[in-house]
Parts: C-alpha cells; structure tokens; sequence
C-alpha cells in the first residue's frame, strides 16, 4: 500500500467527523496562519483550530515569499482575515543548507539553476523578523497592525513570541 492510498483509507475511515463550521470559505476568526511545512508542526491541535476557524499556509521554512503574500493578499482582500500568525520553529531543515550550496546542487542535477531564493537561514528569530518587516512592507496587505511571529519549538512544543519592535527594523 503506498502513503497516499493509507492516507485515503484514514479520511475513508474518519469519515464526516471534523468539528467545525464549513459553510463559508471566510474563517470565522479571521486569521491567517503562515508556517512550515515541517510534518511535526500539527497546526489545528497545536492552536485548537476547528475547520473554518483560520486560513493555514504553509512552505518550507513559513517563510514569506511572493507566493505567501499572493495568498495571503487574497485572504486579506476577499476572504476576511485581519491577523497574520507566523510560525517557524526549532531544528528547520532551512538550517541545514545555504542558498548558494543548493541551488549549485539543482543545477548540477538538473542543468538549470532556480530563479527563486531557498530562503535559507542560520538564526530562527532572525527569519522570522524578516518575514513579518516582508508583510509589513507589501503595498498588497491591507492589514498590516495584527502581525505577530512565533518560533515553535518541535520538542517540547512552546511557542515564543519573537519581538515585533525588532522586526520593524529589519
């Protein structure tokens, strides 16, 4: 049985068993999540989100790209969302590489070198500052006031506020 088809045999077997309001595409809380997309950073449980309740995106690294701030202009724009949470956390593999070494690596792989940054970084806190000073610049969020970032740690589960003063600066 291959990952997808086990996965399918879970929803199968879970059935219509999710709590929360699914009558509109609008969160309830009006709530926008960015994280990674780190397979230990369970979301709903770790914010006890119903479905409805908040839009969640995720990348690697939840860090703000061109494609996060697409989304989360929509999300702002035509869906409702006030707030954006920013989540990264402990032990990221974004950690583990540079922007430089793996994009010489694809190249080497593939014959082309990407267009697009890896986002790498070596200071958690410190990706997440600019990621918020990102949001907070784009002319594309209107709501810009209720940014807040946290550094999630994957074990033990705190999540730690990173000064929103500090990311002004970045």
């Amino acid at each position: 049985m291959t990952a997808i088809d086990e996965l399918l045999k879970r929803n199968y077997e879970l059935g219509n068993v999710v709590p929360g309001d699914r009558s509109s595409a609008k969160p309830s809380l009006q709530v926008a999540i960015l994280t990674c997309m780190d397979s230990r950073i369970r979301v709903f449980e770790i914010f006890g989100l119903k479905q409805g309740e908040a839009h969640v995106l995720r990348n690697a690294g939840g860090v703000v790209t061109d494609d996060a701030i697409r989304s989360l202009a929509l999300s702002q724009r035509k869906l409702g969302t006030r707030e954006v949470l920013l989540v990264h956390h402990t032990n990221c593999g974004l950690e583990m590489v540079t922007e430089d070494d793996f994009k010489d690596e694809l190249e080497a792989d593939t014959g082309l070198r990407p267009t697009w940054a890896v986002e790498a970084f070596k200071v958690v806190e410190q990706s997440v500052r600019g990621s918020m000073a990102r949001l907070r610049r784009s002319p594309f969020i209107p709501h810009t006031d209720k940014i807040r970032g946290f550094v999630y740690d994957v074990h033990t589960g705190e999540l730690r506020e990173v000064d929103a003063a500090e990311s002004q600066a970045a």
